[in-house]
């Protein structure tokens, strides 16, 4: 990759905005080689590396805004970015919700911690393309391996991305960190007479030895496949449901929508007014980190410069604090809670770090021995989730439980419920916590639910 771009770079492209009459500005710059194979069969089908330098900038004139990128850093197309985002910021409406995070945000929040986030791991820079090809075809024919009933594969990839971020405000900010991600995922597909289902499972992490090794990763694909086979639907019935630990991380990715400060400010949330209520039972506890150790979510600032932290969103049943950036945070009357999230392109919005349930003290095995009759949800499938009225329905497949023991594969019912129903009646919430994104759960058990099958 060519010279990487500094903050000293960026300061003077902010500070000639500035001159031009802008308000304020702020510039983001993303460095990034990428390189994915996928494989199928054991051969190759797709191979690609790319390497990508862009810079954004964000204007602001007198509580207008306006964004523009390039790719081109040419000084006439640099010189031309910064008169086209001034010109447009001068053109869009007064939003007084519209700034940066202020000088004395910025300092009250302590600065950027320097602590090491042990975001960049070395080994994926210098990972062999032929040791990726490898990791792919292993974890294929792992699965393949697994049992003669797996039949065939829908393939495997591994993807790994190195990048950097370069940020800078008129507010004093200055900032910069480089980060590594590797992914594996493999899909195998069971046979048995005449039904075949697929499978497909896969980690993400930011370095190699965190990674599931593609054997381990392989044989799991592979057990996922085969316990689907002989899926049947039942009769449409209330019941205890079990979210397997995957299942969870679909759940809470639809709470943080209900949760971000967007969908509060425009009252499209049913938690709305909601801070300091209790909105489900005491053993739920749900965190927004931006400084786990490793976590593919980490990061030592959000998309505007303000330093991450830990933000407790539910606290035993008790919901603290919504997700916000500066702008939704100004919108409430409220504080950014650092999580602005923006690409080269666009306007910052809200996003998360390393959201996730805190793990609980039960086993999955506890879990379901706690189900007399119900049903384990390993997967849910379609969209089906109003975060106005927190109405839940969605299409979902699983294994039956009888007597507290997995009994035999589920497919083709529908789940339903509404959230405050389903988040009160947390019963059970497992201790197998594991992060393969920047959403996790455990295991979690809600008291009843309808399945409609029929």
């Amino acid at each position: 990759m060519t010279t990487q771009i500094s903050t000293h770079f960026l300061s003077d492209i902010v500070s000639k905005a500035v001159r031009r009459g802008a308000t304020e500005a702020e510039a983001i710059a993303l460095e990034n080689t990428d390189f994915s194979v996928e494989v199928r069969l054991g051969e190759i089908e797709k191979l690609e590396e790319s390497a990508s330098r862009g810079l954004g900038l964000r204007v602001i004139y007198e509580g207008r805004q306006a964004s523009a990128s390039t790719s081109d850093f040419s000084a006439k197309a640099l010189d031309e970015l910064i008169t086209s985002a001034v010109e447009m910021a001068r053109l869009t409406s007064v939003d007084d919700a519209a700034v940066l995070p202020s000088r004395e945000e910025l300092l009250s929040a302590g600065g950027v911690n320097s602590g090491d986030l042990a975001l960049y791991d070395e080994s994926i820079v210098l990972l062999p393309t032929g040791r990726k090809i490898e990791m792919a075809c292993t974890a294929e024919a792992a699965a393949r391996d697994a049992d003669p009933r797996i039949t065939n594969s829908e393939g495997a990839s591994c993807a790994t991305t190195v990048g950097r971020l370069t940020l800078v405000n008129s507010s004093g900010f200055a900032g910069e960190y480089r980060g590594t991600t590797c992914y594996l995922s493999v899909s195998p597909i069971a046979r048995d007479g005449d039904q075949m289902q697929v499978a497909g499972w896969g980690d993400t992490q930011r370095s190699l030895a965190a990674l599931d090794r593609p054997e381990e990763l392989g044989r799991e694909a592979a057990r996922r496949a085969l316990r689907k086979l002989g899926g049947r639907k039942v009769g449409t019935q209330e019941v205890p449901i079990v979210f397997e630990s995957g299942a969870a991380e679909e759940l809470l990715g639809d709470l943080f929508e209900a949760a971000s400060g967007e969908s509060i400010f425009r009252r499209a949330s049913f938690l709305v007014g909601q801070t300091g209520e209790r909105i489900g039972s005491e053993q739920l506890t749900i965190v927004d980190d931006g400084r786990l150790p490793g976590a593919v979510g980490s990061r030592p600032f959000d998309g505007e410069g303000l330093p991450t932290r830990r933000t407790v969103i539910v606290e035993n049943g008790v919901l603290r604090s919504y997700l916000l950036n500066t702008y939704t945070a100004r919108k409430l009357g409220l504080r950014s809670t650092a999580n602005g999230a923006r690409g080269l392109s666009g306007l910052p919005g809200v996003g998360i770090n390393n959201f996730f349930i805190a793990p609980g003290r039960h086993s999955p095995e506890e879990i379901v021995a706690s189900v007399g009759n119900g049903f384990y949800v390993t997967e849910t499938i379609g969209f089906g989730f109003n975060a106005v009225t927190g109405d839940y329905s969605r299409g979902a497949s699983g294994v039956w439980i009888e007597q507290g023991r997995l009994s035999y594969p589920v497919e083709e019912v529908t789940i339903a419920g509404n959230f405050r129903e389903m988040l009160r009646g947390i019963e059970m919430i497992g201790n197998d916590l594991r992060f393969r994104g920047k959403i996790a759960a455990p295991t979690v058990k809600i008291n009843r639910m309808m399945v409609s099958g029929d």
